[in-house]
């Protein structure tokens, strides 16, 4: 199959990725593979190109927003069938056994695996995860709208979450990049009444859109 894999890190421009062919991966005891329909970029994928963040798979494929069909299951994986349409995000490991996995704050391991940073991602033909990590997409959503929810959506539905917001209470955000413009429609379909402070004049015209009362500069 095809994918691409980070080669030599270094500044995008000096094109860290490379177009290769690879070995199909096999699902493992409990994992499945996906055919890949969309992968979503993340600034992530681009600090693992580029080099800032350290290597930890030699040639490894990023992509951490899969969004594909499940095509082959690996011995005693049930929880999805052939054909079921399933999601990839960067977290695909966590150790079950220290304190925060224990807790439920399983996001905070002190030994946690990540897609397409210790395992190839979804800039590929087809990726494998563990079964326990993948995500059924509900089908309102299609490929590419499903895509940027596995990470940016993630990010933005906690932070709404932590803030205990009350309903239809009022919400400040503070920057209204990938993360805050999904969780303030989240908010918005709740009731709730959002002031957005942002630099980016798009940003803030893109709040007003979204139906944020206000939106202003970071620093007004």
């Amino acid at each position: 199959m095809l994918g691409w894999q980070v080669v030599d890190p270094g500044p995008i421009d000096s094109h860290p990725l490379r177009l290769s062919e690879i070995p199909m991966p096999l699902p493992g005891p409990g994992e499945l593979r996906v055919r890949v329909s969309v992968c979503g970029v993340c600034r992530t994928d681009l600090h693992v190109a580029e080099g800032d963040l350290p290597v930890h798979h030699s040639q490894v494929v990023p992509g951490h927003e899969v969004v594909g069909l499940v095509d082959a299951l690996g011995a005693g994986s049930v929880r999805f069938d052939v054909g079921n349409r399933v999601g990839i995000a960067w977290l695909r490991h966590t150790c079950g056994e220290c304190r925060w996995c224990r807790t439920g704050a399983e996001n905070l391991c002190i030994s946690p695996r990540f897609t397409g940073w210790d395992e190839n991602g979804g800039y590929a033909e087809y990726a494998v995860v563990d079964e326990a990590y993948a995500y059924a997409i509900p089908e309102v959503f299609d490929d590419m709208e499903a895509a940027p929810l596995l990470c940016a959506g993630i990010i933005g539905y906690r932070a709404l979450r932590r803030s205990d917001l009350l309903p239809g209470g009022r919400l400040g955000i503070y920057g209204f990049g990938g993360s805050a413009h999904l969780s303030a429609q989240v908010a918005l379909f709740e009731g709730a009444t959002i002031h957005v402070m942002t630099r980016s004049v798009v940003a803030q015209k893109l709040a007003l859109e979204l139906g944020c009362t206000s939106a202003q500069g970071a620093y007004d």
